[in-house]
């Protein structure tokens, strides 16, 4: 079993002792794989110098390995004490026409522009670099379970995605969006299967794309 990485402020620590700023966003997407619904990103600027408010933030983690409960718990504790942050998503729409990587940097800009404070440095999880953006970054793999700042953006991202695919379920009851959001589960292939896909799939992604053949 993979050992459970806790995110902490080392890199960010790092950042403010070697280039001497403290406005780093940690940025992450939430539904890259999914089938269905929006990639949605986040980037979030923690209190760096502000110890109470870092003391309520500490226990956050990837948002992968933290129950539904826990991430709403989370969710509002980071909206609470993080100095700025923003939410962004690109559509399944989008993803089809741009490919999921475009669309993914898409969403991530979107939550920068929603962000209400000047960005020194951005902290990208996984190998995405945003050469549109002129604020230096750095990719960090895996780095929502080793940066306490990207931790953050991938709960906002994750509770934000599965909210909005929660209240497009009564709307499309056939398809259980509320159960799986948008995932591959064999409950949603059978149902694409049996009511085809609509225009909140992303008809490019091969499961989908094989149910239109």
């Amino acid at each position: 079993m993979a050992h459970k990485h806790q995110a902490d402020l080392s890199i960010e620590r790092t950042i403010v002792e070697e280039q001497a700023i403290t406005l780093i966003a940690g940025l992450d997407e939430a539904g890259r794989g999914a089938l269905a619904g929006p990639v949605a990103a986040a980037a979030v600027i923690l209190p760096l110098s502000d110890i109470d408010r870092l003391e309520r933030l500490a226990p956050i983690n990837d948002s992968k390995q933290l129950s539904a409960k826990k991430r709403a718990l989370y969710y509002d504790i980071i909206v609470e004490n993080a100095l700025a942050y923003g939410i962004g998503s690109a559509s399944a729409i989008r993803v089809d026409k741009e490919g999921i990587i475009a669309a993914t940097k898409h969403a991530m800009m979107e939550a920068l522009r929603h962000i209400e404070q000047r960005v020194e440095f951005l902290l990208i999880d996984g190998r995405i670099r945003l050469k549109d953006v002129p604020i230096a970054q750095q990719s960090v793999i895996r780095g929502d379970s080793h940066s306490l700042s990207i931790a953050a953006a991938s709960i906002l991202a994750k509770v934000t995605r599965d909210r909005y695919m929660i209240a497009l379920d009564p709307l499309y009851p056939q398809y259980g969006f509320g159960r799986h959001k948008g995932y591959a589960t064999a409950q949603h292939l059978a149902a694409i299967q049996t009511h085809g896909p609509i225009a909140l799939h992303r008809h490019t992604f091969a499961p989908v794309r094989q149910k239109l053949l």
